[in-house]
């Protein structure tokens, strides 16, 4: 289907399924300065969100000025058996372009160590293997590099990565592969999303993120399964009466809550928009929300990510956040930016205001 949006990898790693012992966890750090004569605003940015399952955690690292998106990065680490693994994945969201991806991984066994370090720029592949190890009092190290940092010269070809986890209601299967230039693609597949109305077939959802763009592609296929959290947006042609006519898939829309943080995801390409998408010219959008306890009475914060057809680092099209804090009763702080990608310059507005109440 038609070239579609999805979100930043920078909330999908961040979330889970409470039955899982996972935990979603982050922060948002903003300091705005105003410079009265002549007029000017300046904002750094800097939103962090981890999600931690089985030992295991996922981190989006965001930032922003009031230029726009300025850093995008990944990383990801936790043991597989006896193995440590680390993974770093960095972007620059204002060419948009990929950056560097490194891998760590690490073994110890019978008093041996090993370890290795794979780092990739477009073009350019190194990959460093350790051993060390302790006989009595010696100690022993081999170090082997691979690649001169000139290019792909280890007869490297490309990479896939598969990776399965629990996310919401679904079990997601995501693949992330890369090859002598640098980042090709990532998917996210959820198999089996059942029709209410029609529960002889379901839908397998594919979404393939590149660098300047993203698909969204939904198979139908013949199932009895039952439907878990996922909506669905259908509309049907009809004529007359009794006459049934096409029956159109026009969104799907996931909301769950971990811990208190509340995820919701939403796309809609065609028919009337619907959640975070009314009253948007977007088709496509990811939001993190959570209501807690401050230190001094409730504590409310929410950030979503739109999407679009456009030139930037996964066609994100704009960013907008808010917080609020009751302060005291009668007294509520609240602010909010929001950052339009398409625009020059792309903050385009903050927000600081408060409620008294008496």
């Amino acid at each position: 289907m038609k070239k579609a949006l999805v979100l930043s990898l920078a909330l999908v790693f961040g979330l889970g399924v409470a039955s899982f012992a996972q935990t979603l966890t982050g922060s948002w750090d903003t300091t705005i300065g105003i410079t009265p004569s002549p007029v000017a605003l300046t904002i750094d940015s800097e939103l962090i969100v981890t999600y931690t399952v089985s030992g295991w955690h996922f981190t989006s690292d965001t930032v922003l000025d009031e230029t726009g998106w300025q850093e995008q990065s990944f990383d990801v680490g936790g043991a597989l058996g006896a193995f440590t693994i680390g993974s770093t994945l960095v972007f620059d969201p204002t060419v948009p372009e990929f950056t560097s991806w490194e891998v760590t991984g690490g073994l110890s066994l019978a008093g041996v160590s090993f370890e290795a370090t794979f780092d990739l720029t477009p073009g350019v592949t190194t990959l460093e293997l350790v051993g060390s190890g302790t006989a009595g009092n010696v100690d022993v190290t081999v170090d082997i590099t691979f690649g001169d940092g000139l290019g792909c010269n280890f007869n490297f070809a490309g990479v896939d990565i598969e990776v399965d986890f629990p996310f919401c209601c679904a079990d997601v299967i995501s693949t992330i592969s890369f090859d002598c230039d640098g980042f090709v693609n990532a998917k996210f597949e959820v198999d089996g999303i059942a029709i209410p109305t029609l529960p002889w077939v379901t839908l397998d959802a594919v979404i393939t993120f590149e660098v300047d763009s993203k698909t969204l592609v939904l198979t139908p296929t013949f199932d009895f399964g039952a439907v878990s959290c996922f909506e669905l947006y259908i509309t049907q042609d009809n004529s007359g009466n009794l006459t049934l006519g096409d029956i159109h898939i026009n969104g799907i829309s996931l909301t769950c809550t971990i811990g208190g943080v509340q995820f919701t995801g939403i796309s809609q390409w065609a028919g009337t928009k619907s959640g975070l998408l009314k009253d948007t010219t977007y088709w496509e959008a990811y939001q993190i929300k959570t209501t807690d306890d401050g230190c001094c009475g409730p504590f409310a914060f929410d950030i979503t990510v739109y999407f679009d057809h456009g030139d930037h680092l996964f066609d994100v099209a704009k960013i907008v956040a808010n917080m609020s804090i009751q302060v005291a009763t009668q007294f509520t702080f609240k602010t909010g930016i929001s950052i339009d990608l398409s625009k020059d310059p792309a903050f385009t507005n903050w927000t600081i205001g408060f409620l008294v109440e008496w």
